[in-house]
C-alpha cells in the first residue's frame, strides 16, 4: 500500500510539473510571442523541489496520503506562474519561500516522527499560539501595512506570526478537547431554567478565543479572527457532537459581527464596499470593481495566460490572485483551482475519519478546516459573496509566511495519515496471524495437544 501511494504521488507530481511548465510557457508566449529561454531550468527547479519533498515523504512517511503533496505542488506552481506574470521581483522571492516551505515540510516530518506525543504539550502550544498572535503589538517588532498591524520584523525579514499561530492553536485545541470533550458534552451547571456544561472547562477556550478578538480589534485583522473563531467552533462541535455549540457559536458570531460593524470604522468600510463597491469606484471600491471586470473579461475559457490585464488590480499577487486566474484561465481554470482545494479538503477529512486516535482525528479536522475555510473566505471575498478579509489563498498567493506555514500544515496531515495507515496495517497483520494460528490448530489438533 505504501509503495503504491508513493508511486501514484510521484506520477501526479510529474504531471503537475508539466502543467506548471506548460502554463509558464503559454504566459511567456502571451507576453513576448516567444518560448522563454529559462523554461528548462524552470522545469528542473520545479520538479527538483517537488521530487525532494517526495523523497522525504517516501523515507519518513511512506504510508502517508498520496494526494496532498501533488495538489499543493500544482497550486504552488500555478500561483508562481501568475506571480511571475505580475512581478518578477516578487516571483524570485516566492521561489525562495517555496524552497523554505519545502524545507519546513521535510523538517516537520523529520522532527515529528509520531503525532501522539504532541498531545502532552497542550498548554505549551496555547502559550506559544497566543504569544504569536500578540507579537505584532510589541513596539519595535510589530509593523502596520495597508491598515493592518499583522506583521513582525526581525532585521530584514518580515513575517506574519498569525500564520504559524493558527497551526499551534489547532494543536492546543485538539489536545485540550480530547481531555475535556466528555465534560463539555455533559450538562451539570444550572442557570435558571437552563442546564449548561460546567463553565470551568471553557476557561482555556475562552482565553484563546479572547486573544483572537484582540487580534481583530488591535491589529484590524478580520480574516485571521474569522479563521480562529471557525476553528474553535468546528473543533468543539466535532469533539462534543453537540449541535447546540454550533447554534450558540453562530449566535455569538452574529452579535459580534453587529457590534464590530457598529464600533469600528474599518469594518464598516469593508461592509459598505462589499454591498456596493460603486459607492467609491476610484477609491476603496477600486479593487473589487476591477476584479469584477477581470472575471467578466475571462468568460468561460479566459483571455489566455499572458493576454489579460491583471496589472489594473492593486495587490493582485496577494488578495486578488484568484481574479487574475479567472481572467486569464476563465471560469474553467478558476473552477479547476476550486476543485483542487476541494480535493485537499476531502483528503484531509478522509484522514480525520480514518484516524482512530481522538487527538489525531481532531487535529486533522482542525488543520483541514484552516486550509479549506481560508481558501473559501478569500475566494468569497474576491467574488463578493463575503466582505473581503485580506487573507491569502493557500499555496497560490504571494506570501512567505503563508507558504511556509501551509507546508508545515501539510506535513502534519501527511504524518497523521501515515500513523493511521501504519496502525491499520499492523491490525490487519495481527489479525492474519491469529487467523493463520487458528487454522493451524484446527488442522492439526493432535499435534497441538502433543506440543
Amino acid at each position: 500500500m505504501g509503495t503504491l501511494r508513493r508511486n501514484t504521488e510521484l506520477g501526479l507530481l510529474i504531471l503537475g510539473s508539466v502543467i506548471t511548465g506548460g502554463t509558464y510557457t503559454l504566459a511567456s508566449l502571451g507576453r513576448t510571442a516567444s518560448i522563454p529561454a529559462d523554461i528548462g531550468p524552470f522545469l528542473a527547479i520545479v520538479l527538483g523541489l517537488l521530487l525532494a519533498a517526495h523523497v522525504v515523504t517516501r523515507r519518513l512517511a511512506r504510508e502517508g496520503d498520496g494526494l496532498l503533496l501533488p495538489i499543493a505542488g500544482l497550486l504552488n506552481g500555478i500561483g508562481y506562474v501568475f506571480i511571475a506574470r505580475l512581478n518578477t521581483d516578487l516571483a524570485a522571492l516566492q521561489a525562495t519561500w517555496t524552497l523554505v516551505g519545502i524545507t519546513a515540510y521535510a523538517a516537520t516530518l523529520m522532527f515529528v516522527p509520531r503525532i501522539r506525543p504532541l498531545e502532552g504539550y497542550r498548554y505549551t502550544f496555547a502559550a506559544i499560539g497566543m504569544g504569536l498572535l500578540l507579537v505584532p503589538l510589541i513596539p519595535g517588532l510589530g509593523r502596520e501595512i495597508n491598515g493592518a498591524r499583522i506583521w513582525a520584523s526581525i532585521g530584514p525579514v518580515n513575517f506574519q506570526p498569525g500564520e504559524f499561530a493558527k497551526i499551534v492553536l489547532a494543536l492546543f485545541l485538539a489536545a485540550y478537547l480530547v481531555e475535556t470533550r466528555e465534560l463539555l458534552a455533559m450538562q451539570t451547571f444550572r442557570v435558571g431554567p437552563l442546564v449548561l456544561p460546567d463553565p470551568r472547562h471553557f476557561g482555556p477556550l475562552a482565553l484563546a478565543w479572547g486573544t483572537s478578538l484582540v487580534v481583530m480589534v488591535a491589529e484590524k485583522d478580520l480574516g485571521s479572527s474569522l479563521l480562529f473563531f471557525t476553528l474553535f467552533l468546528v473543533l468543539v462541535w466535532v469533539a462534543t457532537e453537540r449541535a447546540a455549540y454550533l447554534v450558540a457559536g453562530g449566535s455569538m458570531f452574529a452579535v459580534g459581527a453587529v457590534l464590530a460593524w457598529s464600533r469600528f470604522t474599518h469594518v464598516q468600510s469593508r461592509v459598505d464596499i462589499w454591498l456596493d463597491p460603486w459607492v467609491d469606484p476610484k477609491g476603496a471600491g477600486f479593487q473589487p470593481v476591477e476584479a469584477a471586470f477581470a472575471l467578466a473579461d475571462g468568460g468561460l475559457t479566459g483571455s489566455g495566460p499572458g493576454l489579460g490585464s491583471p496589472g489594473k488590480i492593486p495587490a493582485a499577487e496577494t488578495d486578488f490572485i484568484f481574479a487574475v486566474i479567472g481572467e486569464e484561465l476563465g471560469l474553467f481554470g478558476a473552477t479547476a483551482i476550486l476543485i483542487a482545494f476541494l480535493l485537499m479538503v476531502g483528503s484531509g477529512l478522509r484522514i480525520a475519519v480514518r484516524s482512530e486516535d481522538p487527538f489525531s482525528k481532531l487535529l486533522a479536522t482542525g488543520l483541514t478546516t484552516l486550509l479549506g475555510f481560508q481558501a473559501f473566505i478569500i475566494v468569497a471575498g474576491v467574488i463578493r459573496v463575503l466582505p473581503l478579509t485580506g487573507v491569502t489563498l493557500p499555496f497560490v498567493s504571494y506570501g512567505g509566511s503563508s507558504l511556509v506555514a501551509n507546508y508545515v500544515l501539510l506535513a502534519l496531515l501527511v504524518r497523521i495519515s501515515d500513523d493511521s495507515s501504519r496502525r491499520a496495517r499492523q491490525r490487519r497483520e495481527d489479525q492474519e496471524r491469529r487467523v493463520a494460528a487458528d487454522e493451524l490448530r484446527a488442522s492439526d489438533p493432535a499435534g497441538e495437544a502433543a506440543r
